[in-house]
């Protein structure tokens, strides 16, 4: 898998929500720094949970349209005589 990178604009704002749940939940202000390099650490060592999680989450979404499709192209079948 290859590495997930967000453009500096997404990856800004992600520091800012670290700093403000630091500061706000834990009393402790995050420095910028700090909270790049906070960031970098879970996207190593958590993120592929979140992305594994998601990818499942997608795959299901796929399986339940197709079998909502699958239902809906055999109520278009016809009956078929087999007395003859």
């Amino acid at each position: 898998m290859a590495n997930i990178t967000f453009s500096q604009d997404v990856k800004q704002q992600i520091i800012n929500k670290l700093q403000r749940y630091f500061e706000q939940e834990l009393c402790f202000e995050l420095e910028q720094f700090d909270a790049d390099f906070l960031l970098d650490f879970i996207g190593d060592n958590l993120g592929s949970y979140f992305y594994n999680q998601g990818i499942y989450d997608a795959q299901q979404i796929i399986t339940n349209k197709v079998d909502h499709i699958s239902e809906a192209i055999y109520e278009l079948e016809k009956p078929v005589d087999t007395k003859r």
